[in-house]
């Protein structure tokens, strides 16, 4: 039987969804500077719950300095200024570091990882239905992973995944979560009408593992600082950054491999589908 906390835990979750979800493809769908602007806000939120887990010094300075880099960097990336956005984001993490003598490794740390979830998604989205598809891609596979991993470790049980870090997480839900990420990508690869299905549904599974790492370093990272939840905005989720800690690593990957074909390929572009 599902314990109570674990019910509720579960009940907040799923109303977040519900509102969180339909607002999220709206925008994706919408594109432009309402997705542009989502995705900034996004990437401040996870700036400012950084510091907090960090417990950075002189916060303050540290968080203006890389927020306006961010900032530029969202608005070179809109622009189609990919290698500028990447060097706005390098160079705030820098600076960003340089204010905080104790702890620049993590101050570093905090920068780049507001930015890995900014830059990525913003390239991929772009201006045409090719990139609403690839962003709409990544939540399948994310999402799918994210479910199904929470459900079928529940169910399945088993032996435990990285109990030092995560002691909820099981190898049984880490594969659920892959299948249902492969599942998730190739369908709708099949009903977008994108070519190269099978290529798409092995990406899946790469894009699942990815997303699964990055939920365990975030899990991690809120150990060594003693934190359950980088902060408490969304409810039965936590903060924005324990929302997307997977779907950033999943991005950056996938924005990674389009650019690698890309280099291969050049007529086809920035996205690869």
């Amino acid at each position: 039987m599902m314990s109570s906390s674990r019910g509720s835990d579960l009940k907040y979750r799923a109303a977040s969804g519900l509102v969180m979800v339909p607002a999220v493809l709206a925008l994706t769908w919408w594109g432009g500077w309402p997705f542009t602007a989502l995705w900034a806000l996004a990437g401040l939120a996870i700036l400012y719950e950084w510091s907090v887990m960090t417990r950075l010094e002189r916060r303050p300075l540290w968080l203006a300095v890389c927020g306006l880099a961010l900032m530029l960097a969202v608005v070179l990336v809109h622009s189609g200024a990919l290698a500028l956005a990447a060097l706005a984001v390098l160079a705030g993490a820098v600076f960003g570091a340089a204010m905080v003598p104790k702890d620049r490794l993590w101050a570093l740390c905090g920068a780049l990882v507001a930015g890995a979830s900014v830059v990525p998604v913003l390239a991929l989205r772009g201006e045409g239905p090719a990139g609403m598809h690839a962003v709409l891609y990544l939540y399948a596979v994310v999402w799918a992973t994210d479910i199904f991993a929470y459900f079928v470790g529940r169910t399945v049980g088993g032996p435990k995944l990285w109990p030092r870090v995560s002691p909820n997480k099981t190898w049984s839900g880490a594969m659920g979560g892959v299948i249902a990420g492969a599942v998730a990508g190739g369908l709708l690869a099949f009903f977008a009408g994108l070519p190269g299905i099978a290529c798409l549904t092995a990406l899946a599974v790469v894009l699942s593992v990815a997303s699964q790492v990055g939920d365990l370093t975030e899990s991690a990272a809120k150990r060594f600082f003693g934190v359950k939840d980088t902060s408490r905005l969304i409810p039965g989720h936590g903060g924005i950054l324990d929302r997307l800690d997977g779907f950033i690593v999943a991005a950056l990957l996938a924005l990674l491999v389009a650019l690698a074909h890309m280099a291969v390929n050049p007529a086809a572009g920035l996205l690869f589908w």
